[in-house]
């Protein structure tokens, strides 16, 4: 059942403790797509078990504004548990995730090519340099956002 794989922070503490190759990756996730799911796969591609934090629901409101997220936090964390790619996910309630790399210290991050290395926050960049991660930026598939995904349904939604 993949709810099993929803994890609390002390739970992922132990499993990065093991000694495995985790692959973190941290995002919203709000509406889940064809980019979602490639990025993902590519990520658990580079690593033994992959680790998606997902933002819970008033960071996402604060990062993404107040009409977000659509979908709770509970229920995004249960898609993503549902991938065969994910092998774990947790809900961080911070708008960084800064505590969480520092706690779980995975020796592999990973974001979409919508950021840059340059563009990371810098105390997430700080705190990912200090356990000496590495650092990897995954190409975006083009066009496919839940932004876009969400002005395509907009002008057409009638209930």
């Amino acid at each position: 059942m993949s709810l099993t794989k929803i994890k609390s922070v002390a739970e992922l503490t132990a499993i990065a403790e093991s000694g495995r190759k985790i692959v973190f990756t941290n995002g919203c996730f709000d509406l889940l797509h064809v980019g979602h799911v490639r990025y993902l796969q590519a990520a658990r591609a580079l690593g033994e078990a992959l680790l998606v934090a997902v933002n819970g629901d008033a960071s996402v409101r604060a990062l993404k504004g107040p009409s977000r997220p659509v979908n709770t936090e509970t229920e995004r964390a249960e898609v993503l548990a549902a991938l065969e790619c994910v092998d774990f996910v947790t809900i961080f309630h911070s708008e960084r995730v800064t505590s969480l790399v520092r706690a779980i210290r995975p020796p592999i991050y990973v974001k979409g090519g919508d950021y840059s290395i340059e563009s990371l926050n810098p105390e997430e960049l700080s705190a990912l340099r200090e356990i000496g991660a590495a650092i990897h930026i995954l190409p975006l598939v083009p066009g496919k956002s839940t932004t876009a995904t969400i002005g395509k349904m907009a002008p057409s939604a009638k209930g």
